[in-house]
């Protein structure tokens, strides 16, 4: 496979992609500010390969043909030589992400396929601040990557077909259904998980049901993996108000957060990443 895929980022998101990308025979470079900070990034996935073949789900030779497809490297212009596609994996802020999409055209070839790994930041927007309207395409994987079997394409008006084709050819690539959608602040899949998230919030808040209880209603009665408040813990209860707040600011009311979250932003409690949200996490990030 001729496909090399330069990620920006070694956060939760960024090393999952990076991780999965190799798995899937793609050469795969993951970028940090500089080389160690993404040499960090680089032994976590090594270590996850490791704990992978000491459950025998992966082969000690699949092991090191991934290892050899996946490379650290600082994000600078000789990192993205020869790559094909570059996805930025930074935290949701227009201020990280809109100078890294126009850093990375700049320096990558005209033919370089450049994608936004967000799920709530409007495309257009971003692209407007990067300089790269008609290219940029929202390409929003879901956590963890080699679990999740989607991957939400965010096309703005007057993206040029053929990078939307490239960017759809590469979630195949990734073995992700592609669910293509129109450019708007939340795309579709954080619009509809923020929305039952926020209403389980106000359960909580008012005394409904417990938070234990309201996750087990959605997970026994209606099937759902995870239940709402502890798939906000998972995605962070800060992204979550933050996500919440930026709908609002644009005028929709429903999305207004309830005091409860605010609060417990405000504690700290944001939930996996800080060991208490809704419910509390071990160091081996499960519920305790």
């Amino acid at each position: 496979m001729s496909a090399t895929l330069a990620i920006l980022g070694p956060g939760v998101l960024g090393l999952s992609t990076a991780q999965w990308a190799a798995e899937c025979g793609l050469e795969t470079r993951l970028l940090g500010r500089d080389r160690g900070h993404a040499e960090v990034g680089l032994r976590e996935i090594h270590r996850r390969w490791d704990r992978a073949i000491s459950k025998d789900r992966m082969s000690p030779e699949t092991r090191d043909r991934c290892m050899e497809r996946l490379s650290a490297a600082a994000f600078c212009a000789s990192a993205l030589e020869g790559a094909s596609a570059f996805l930025e994996a930074l935290p949701e802020a227009p201020d990280l992400k809109a100078p890294a999409l126009s850093a990375a055209s700049t320096w990558g070839s005209p033919e370089l396929l450049v994608l936004a790994g967000t799920s709530a930041l409007p495309i257009t927007d971003l692209a407007r601040r990067a300089g790269v309207m008609g290219r940029l395409v929202g390409f929003h994987l879901f956590v963890p990557v080699p679990r999740m079997a989607v991957v939400e394409m965010a096309v703005p008006e007057g993206t040029l077909p053929s990078w939307v084709d490239r960017a759809r050819s590469l979630g195949a690539d990734l073995r992700k259904r592609v669910v293509q959608v129109r450019d708007q602040p939340g795309f579709a899949a954080a619009r509809m998980a923020l929305a039952q998230g926020l209403e389980a919030i106000r359960l909580v808040e008012s005394g409904v049901a417990s938070a234990e209880d309201l996750d087990a209603l959605m997970t026994l009665g209606y099937g759902h993996p995870v239940g709402p408040l502890e798939l906000s813990d998972r995605i962070g209860l800060d992204l979550r108000l933050r996500i919440a707040e930026g709908l609002l600011a644009s005028g929709e009311e429903r999305f207004q957060p309830p005091g409860l979250l605010q609060a417990k932003v405000a504690a700290g409690h944001t939930g996996l990443k800080g060991g208490q949200g809704f419910h509390a996490w071990t160091a081996t990030r499960r519920r305790s």
